[in-house]
């Protein structure tokens, strides 16, 4: 069915802490992108993300006007999914309810919740439907990974999920085989590390990377509770600062000073050992977390994927591959890949590959 697809006119919207990242594809082919900055001092005039909303829908009519796509023909605006309420995975036409929710931050605001208000924006705009593809708040747990080992806590599933799905299908293809009967892990390396087991394209287990898991250039993962416990009783930092250690002063930029990878790996070329231990014991937590969930899909993988811009880094994901792989062959998809997820989600639906979903 690709061949009807290979000419759709597709616009996808990534709203960003400073940035509006907007896409064109044509198929699977992206024709034009932007990345419109938004200048510190204009987002300072507001107090919430949704009185950003004018600005930034202005930014990308701008664009879309200067480089002559108004009054194309469109067939469908995607947005980025933020925190919605738990949903399974795929591709939902955006409607009242969900941009209601979004507003509401049912489960928190986060800059992505302007997403599906953009795409019904620019969808009105170009004569066209607003979808969102694999939402942040994707939540299809097996009932068992769940339990956290209290009743007053449970595991909860907040991940890369639009990064690890489109992985998957992307993979897929490569390797000939349908993304829909497949187990892969995959391991989304960014900022936060989300690290997943993936059976038929369903996220059935993950690492919520904002506090768990591998530590990443800012966060710290999972820690150990106990001493965690004395810290936060030790009437030395407020909970403001102990969120701000855990999630934005921790991993990499704790011991380092820095969440810069190159410049790392440049002090570890010029002999700074405490910087080769750390990089080390990076990799060394994502490959444990890897064989986490390699367990989880009873060791029966096709593939291991990584993806997300730490996957650049050559020496991470040689020092990672060297516990790994002999559980499966090792595929790379580095960078980020939003726009292009964003694109295939709509395109998988169009082409019959999976069902729109309702919200």
């Amino acid at each position: 069915m690709a061949h009807r697809t290979s000419q759709v006119l597709i616009l996808t919207i990534n709203p960003g802490s400073t940035s509006s990242k907007i896409a064109i594809f044509r198929g699977r082919k992206q024709v034009a992108q932007q990345t419109l900055l938004h200048s510190a001092a204009d987002l300072q005039k507001f107090e919430t993300i949704w009185q950003q909303f004018d600005i930034r829908a202005q930014a990308i009519q701008n664009f879309l006007k200067e480089e002559h796509y108004l009054g194309k023909e469109f067939t469908g605006v995607v947005g980025r999914g933020g925190l919605l309420k738990p949903l399974r995975s795929g591709t939902y036409l955006v409607n009242e309810s969900m941009i209601l929710d979004a507003k509401a931050g049912v489960q928190g605001q986060h800059i992505a919740n302007l997403g599906c208000a953009l795409a019904d924006h620019f969808a009105r705009l170009l004569n066209c439907k607003a979808y969102v593809v694999d939402p942040v708040s994707v939540d299809e747990f097996e009932p068992v990974a769940r339990f956290s080992g209290h009743p007053l806590i449970e595991r909860r599933t907040l991940s890369h999920a639009l990064n690890i799905r489109a992985a998957t299908f992307f993979i897929a293809r490569v390797l000939g085989i349908d993304a829909l009967h497949s187990n892969m892990v995959v391991a989304h390396l960014g900022g936060g590390i989300s690290i997943a087991a993936v059976r038929n394209s369903r996220i059935i287990d993950v690492n919520d990377a904002s506090s768990d898991g591998p530590f990443s250039p800012n966060r710290t993962g999972g820690l150990p509770l106990q001493p965690f416990i004395d810290l936060c009783f030790s009437s030395k930092y407020s909970i403001r600062e102990i969120r701000n250690l855990v999630a934005g002063n921790g991993g990499l930029f704790a011991y380092l000073g820095t969440t810069d990878v190159p410049e790392i790996e440049q002090r570890i070329d010029n002999g700074d050992e405490l910087s080769r231990h750390v990089f080390a014991a990076m990799a060394y937590q994502i490959s444990k977390e890897i064989g986490a969930m390699a367990a989880v899909l009873g060791g029966k993988l096709d593939a291991i994927v990584f993806t997300g811009g730490l996957s650049h880094s050559q020496r991470l994901i040689d020092l990672v591959r060297s516990h790994i792989q002999f559980l499966a062959p090792v595929h790379v998809l580095a960078g980020e890949m939003e726009m292009e997820a964003m694109a295939d989600g709509l395109l998988r639906v169009l082409e019959g590959i999976e069902s729109l979903q309702v919200y």
